[in-house]
């Protein structure tokens, strides 16, 4: 009777399985025969089913041709079957550069499989097929951190142990009701071809005609990932104390699993060939045991080079916000913080990588119809950005010219509107008023040696959140300047100065000196906080004694600019004064207005339209219609309000 009920319990349990489904796979390939995705939007489910398809083909394609020999009818008409099927997959996704190259590669696989031909040429091939599908149509391919072994190992127990059993060898208390039968994770030769990334795919997507279901829907993205680096470590579970040791000083293996994409996407028989067999088997074992082993997450434009990928993985499944959120992360996180280096080496580069980043995202939102390109262009020259840093520390003369242009470029604009303003106090007899100009402009420095100290060592600032406050501070400077431009140069232009200073410019300035204040503290804050982070960045960078000579220059550069202006200022008559005044003001003004545009827009905040126009960051030109028609506005303004001053001249006289 006993015998009869665990007959009984287990059948149900295999009939419970079949119904739900088990988040590991079984030995049936992917259907060949599910529909394709439709093109662009649906692109990337179509390219995970058909990389996953290619990746069981290099597997099993052993086990049904042997020395040109067909040992498994069943199994070579099966493979050829999915070669066809990937085939017409792949000329059915959109149009890419990589398109051509692409369907030749397929179609080298299926006349490779047609021919029976040896199974490490038709595996060689599919991975290449696979990781050149992936390198066109980019989609994530690793987890976000590493993942959690512990709660793979319970998932598994939960989910998976009934079929595969609780080593992973497939002798579950389900598997005997199970064909095909489960397959034994623990088996090295199945297992060396495998990487987690396709034991990942199998888990979300399952495996038609088992009891292998897709979990995407039941099983978070992290815990998918858990538990397929678990499954992936069976295989070598006796290893890993020897893999750990063969770890620690392995240069070849630290460059070939650099970071969490390159070990999920790796195999012993890719590492084989330079690390031997038993040493990969060994090291590849330890890190899927061990996944935070490696160094640690990728920052700056490796990271900036994964998110732009997710975000055209995002694109391609019609997740529009996603994908404008992950370009956006791509260009704040990874690529700004790198920039001043970057800058330093190759500044045209950096202003080309800055542009086509601005480009992708415009597209991603629906503003453009060549996403494809735009994120091929924008990764290709991370890449190159990547070369560029990675050729050693910054010399001598780049860090001294780095550090003196970027203190002459990021405060010169801020110096030009203090120096306004103490000439203009001088100008106006009222030399009481300058010590709210320096009070604001020295708080300045201090609120920006204050706001870096909390970003660094209380709470993180985000990319957008450093953009937004240049964006948003520098708007708010060039709406007083242009009113302040456009007061004086109705002055300029009206005469009898002195008798308006003598009658109006005391009691005026007087209820201004907060004001003053406020627009000197502006104008110096918008710059220093993001001056001391590229400063910070670079000291990383050394040589340490040069970077600090380029500071030092740059001091001294702007305060010999100060000097001859406010030298200058003093010579000129009062009229001119003004006038010439004016002119400054109103430049910067449109100057601000260009650049607070254009940080909005690196924030995410306002919209990205490219425009064959020149960078010229000095002028706060930029080649967005955006920046530049905002620009326009502002100087529309001004020409409007001198043409209307001129005018007032003859009714005053």
């Amino acid at each position: 009777m006993i015998g009869i009920l665990n007959k009984w319990a287990t059948r149900m349990l295999a009939f419970a399985l079949l119904v739900g489904g088990c988040p590991a796979f079984a030995q049936v390939p992917p259907a060949a025969s599910a529909p394709a995705a439709p093109d662009n939007a649906g692109a990337a489910p179509d390219v995970s089913q058909t990389w996953q398809m290619l990746d069981y083909l290099a597997t099993d394609y052993a086990g049904a041709v042997r020395d040109g020999e067909v040992t498994s009818p069943s199994e070579y008409a099966e493979m050829r079957e999915f070669a066809g099927t990937a085939r017409q997959r792949i000329a059915r996704l959109p149009a890419a550069p990589a398109t051509p190259a692409l369907r030749g590669q397929a179609t080298r696989l299926v006349q490779l499989i047609d021919a029976r031909a040896a199974s490490p040429d038709v595996a060689r091939q599919a991975h290449v097929l696979a990781d050149a599908l992936l390198a066109a149509y980019p989609m994530p391919t690793a987890p976000a951190h590493p993942p959690h072994l512990a709660r793979g190992a319970r998932l598994y127990q939960q989910t998976c142990a009934a079929c595969h059993g609780a080593h992973g060898q497939g002798d579950g208390p389900a598997a005997a009701t199970l064909d095909p039968p489960p397959i034994d994770f623990t088996d090295r030769t199945r297992a060396d071809q495998r990487s987690v990334l396709s034991l990942f795919e199998a888990i979300g997507q399952g495996v038609k005609g088992t009891a292998m279901a897709g979990y995407a829907d039941q099983l978070p993205v992290e815990d998918r990932w858990s538990l397929a680096y678990y499954v992936g470590s069976l295989a070598y579970a006796r290893q890993a104390g020897e893999g750990a040791r063969a770890w620690k000083d392995n240069a070849t293996a630290h460059a070939q699993l650099g970071n969490l994409q390159e070990l999920s996407r790796a195999r012993v028989a890719q590492l084989a060939p330079e690390l031997g067999e038993a040493q990969a088997r060994a090291i590849l074992g330890y890190l899927r045991a061990h996944p935070g082993a490696l160094p640690e997450a990728s920052a700056g434009l490796p990271l900036a080079r994964a998110k732009l990928a997710a975000s055209f993985a995002a694109w391609q499944q019609g997740q529009a916000e996603e994908a404008q959120r992950l370009a956006l992360s791509a260009y704040l996180d990874g690529v700004e913080p790198v920039e001043p280096q970057l800058d330093a080496r190759d500044s045209a580069l950096r202003a080309q990588l800055e542009t086509a980043m601005g480009a992708y995202r415009t597209a991603v939102t629906g503003h453009g119809t060549d996403v494809v390109t735009r994120q091929q262009t924008a990764d290709a020259l991370l890449q190159r950005a990547q070369a560029t840093l990675a050729g050693g520390s910054a010399d001598a003369a780049s860090a001294f010219l780095g550090a003196w242009t970027i203190l002459v470029r990021e405060g010169l604009e801020a110096l030009l509107v203090v120096v306004a303003l103490l000439a203009f106090l001088r100008k106006a007899e009222r030399p009481a008023m300058l010590r709210y100009v320096h009070a604001g402009w020295s708080l300045a420095l201090l609120a920006g040696l204050a706001t870096w100290a909390f970003a660094s060592y209380a709470v993180a600032i985000s990319g957008a959140g450093r953009e937004l406050t240049e964006g948003l501070s520098s708007l708010f400077a060039a709406a007083v300047l242009l009113c302040v431009g456009l007061w004086m140069h109705r002055k300029s232009v009206g005469g009898r100065w002195q008798a308006y200073l003598k009658a109006k410019m005391a009691a005026t300035l007087d209820r201004s000196a907060w004001f003053l204040f406020g627009l000197a503290f502006i104008s110096v804050y918008r710059e220093v906080f993001e001056t001391i982070l590229f400063y910070v960045a670079m000291w990383n960078e050394g040589p340490r004694a040069w970077l600090l000579a380029g500071v030092g220059s740059g001091a001294l550069t702007l305060a010999v600019i100060a000097w001859l202006l406010l030298r200058t200022s003093r010579r000129l008559p009062l009229g001119k004064f003004f006038s010439a005044s004016s002119m400054l003001i109103a430049l910067l003004a449109i100057v601000l207005t260009g650049k607070g545009i254009a940080a909005l827009q690196e924030a995410g905040w306002i919209g990205v339209h490219v425009a064959p126009l020149p960078r010229i960051e000095l002028l706060g030109i930029y080649p967005t219609w955006q920046s530049v028609v905002a620009q326009a506005v502002v100087a529309l303004v001004l020409a409007v309000g001198y043409s209307l001053d001129l005018r007032r001249i003859p009714q005053q006289d």
